[in-house]
């Protein structure tokens, strides 16, 4: 970090005008951006045509960054992955004087009596901090990859249920690891990005497959699934999260997937299996029919070669032969694990109470592995998990 941290009294200047301003949080995101568009026309390019996701994704962005200054590592960690994620929106140096002066003229509207010569100057420092640290890690991430790679959908398959596979082939080599997820934009909507993990480890010829559920309202799921087709150009943002083999040590696995949550699980089994790996592994793949097993055959005949895999179905809305109930009812009524390494994939409300299950059995903390379950550059964890050979056995 270039610039000295800031001061306790900086620290409490900013957290207090910050709090006056929350109320009105909203309003000011509104605001801000009006004025960023009005004074910086050229900066419009930059942001989707639909803001209400934007001004949230400030909003908490600024909040999360507040609330990180005086711990320096994890401003510096959080700071740096927003840094290197903006390249995608073509992010450029020189917008960020922009977006402070607004930002700035922002907070001094809506923090009222709060607000003077001493807080313009702590918050002033703070952004100078914070921009500082988002260039530098651009600068660094540009001379290793590019900001998003070029790629086209060679095969779309509809299977059914509102889910298509859809394989992609980058114009450049794409190197991910098995477990990891993808930022997409589409033509549909520009500057629209969202995530989709890879059902696989990397392959010879570079394409990667993603399966895509048509999310009620979702309009990138629904164009992706329902008017994407071969010859259509989509862009790739780097790849993303930590839910890989490295995390597990040499300890057996718990898988556990729900609906599309299973392209991720889908590729580590695939990775473990490649690997020859000497471990056992349980998979629990979750739906609310039958008939949304999705890939359950797949992975049934991926047991049939592997006698270290054990696959169960749990289906929770509907009486068929064999196991009864939500995936964390059945983790429950099969556990406790202990001492396996969990890898969660899934709808956010399985994963949260499938973790609430697997902590009330005594797994620890660290053992659990799942993707962020909101925005990953805003959410995803800060300080790195200690190494599995420094995790205390039970």
């Amino acid at each position: 970090m270039t610039s000295a941290p800031l001061t306790d009294r900086e620290i409490s200047l900013v957290r207090t005008s910050l709090a006056v301003v929350a109320p009105q949080a909203t309003e000011m995101t509104v605001y801000f951006y009006a004025i960023l568009f009005a004074r910086h026309p050229e900066v419009r390019g930059l942001f989707p045509d639909n803001m209400d996701v934007q001004r949230d994704r400030l909003l908490r962005g600024l909040l999360r960054i507040i609330d990180l200054v005086d711990d320096v590592d994890n401003l510096v960690q959080f700071c740096s992955r927003l840094g290197r994620d903006h390249r995608k929106f073509g992010a450029l140096e020189a917008h960020y004087p922009a977006v402070g002066d607004c930002l700035l003229a922002s907070l001094a509207r809506y923090a009222g009596t709060a607000w003077n010569a001493e807080t313009a100057a702590a918050w002033s420092r703070a952004y100078t901090v914070a921009a500082q640290v988002m260039t530098a890690a651009a600068e660094d991430d540009t001379r290793l990859r590019p900001a998003a790679w070029e790629a086209q959908i060679v095969r779309h398959e509809y299977r059914g249920s509102g889910i298509a596979e859809i394989t992609v082939q980058p114009d450049l080599p794409y190197a991910y690891t098995a477990g990891q997820y993808v930022s997409m934009e589409t033509p549909w909507y520009p500057r629209t990005w969202r995530h989709y993990s890879p059902a696989h480890p990397p392959r010879t010829d570079n394409t990667l497959t993603f399966h895509v559920r048509a999310v009620h309202g979702g309009q990138v799921s629904n164009a992706l699934v329902h008017h994407a087709a071969p010859g259509h150009r989509v862009r790739l943002g780097p790849p993303q999260g930590e839910m890989t083999l490295a995390a597990a040590g040499d300890r057996d696995l718990l898988l556990v997937a729900g609906g599309t949550g299973l392209a991720p699980i889908r590729a580590l089994i695939e990775e473990a299996a490649a690997l020859d790996m000497r471990r056992y592994v349980e998979l629990f793949v979750g739906a609310r029919t039958a008939q949304e097993l999705y890939g359950l055959d797949d992975m049934l005949r991926l047991a049939q070669r592997h006698y270290w895999l054990t696959v169960r179905a749990a289906v929770s809305h509907e009486h068929i032969p064999g196991q009864q109930g939500t995936l964390p009812q059945v983790l429950r009524e099969f556990g406790p694990w202990y001492r396996h390494e969990a890898f969660l994939c899934g709808p956010p409300d399985m994963v949260t109470t499938a973790v609430r299950t697997l902590l009330q059995q005594g797994t620890p903390q660290a053992r659990i592995h799942h993707d962020p379950l909101d925005t990953p550059v805003l959410t995803a964890p800060l300080t790195p998990p200690r190494p599995p050979q420094e995790i205390d056995q039970p």
